[in-house]
């Protein structure tokens, strides 16, 4: 499942990679052109690397799964596989309404997505596991989708504090998940490494 997924958001980011355009010119000034594209590209860049870096983390404190996991999975890839349509889409259309509040739309489903794997996961590993332990109150994972939902709302009022609103809960995930990092460093008789 692991390498799989891998593969997927391999794919993914190349996608969007070659969406890029190069801009018609050789001075810095033709940059401001396609800056909304690149912009649009760096922010997805930076979510699906965040996704990627925890998806990795919660599958390494993971020892079993079962169908209803490999579903879940399946279910969070399909909505990060809609990341180079609503990148392209908000970045060729300069950030606008209903583009970026599309894109909005994408990464709440991917964070909600996101969630119903690490519940299902948790539920397949029983109580008391190490990964139940290290997500604790999963504040971060519950305060994400408020702010998606505010910020695609807020895409309405003006498009520039949606946009906002998705790259601060970039910002809060920016640091991998510290949380899960030493549920990993267990030795093979118990002990902490």
């Amino acid at each position: 499942m692991e390498m799989f997924s891998d593969g997927v958001i391999a794919i993914l980011i190349t996608i969007m990679v070659l969406e890029l355009k190069v801009p018609a010119g050789d001075h810095l000034s033709d940059l401001h052109r396609v800056w909304p594209v690149l912009g649009s590209y760096v922010l997805s860049f930076v979510i699906i690397g965040i996704y990627w870096n925890n998806h990795h983390h919660m599958l390494r404190a993971t020892d079993r799964i079962n169908g209803a996991v490999l579903w879940a999975n399946l279910h969070l890839l399909f909505w990060l596989s809609l990341f180079p349509f609503g990148t392209a889409w908000m970045g060729e259309n300069h950030f606008a309404r209903t583009p970026t509040a599309v894109y909005g739309v994408v990464l709440l489903a991917a964070a909600i997505a996101y969630y119903v794997l690490q519940t299902l996961i948790l539920r397949a590993l029983g109580p008391g596991s190490a990964l139940e332990r290290a997500i604790g109150s999963d504040l971060k994972g519950k305060l994400s989708p408020v702010i998606y939902i505010a910020g695609i709302l807020l895409t309405f009022v003006n498009h520039w504090l949606g946009l906002a609103a998705y790259v601060v809960v970039a910002l809060m995930w920016l640091i991998p998940d510290r949380r899960i990092e030493p549920a990993l460093l267990v030795t093979a008789d118990g002990r902490r490494g």
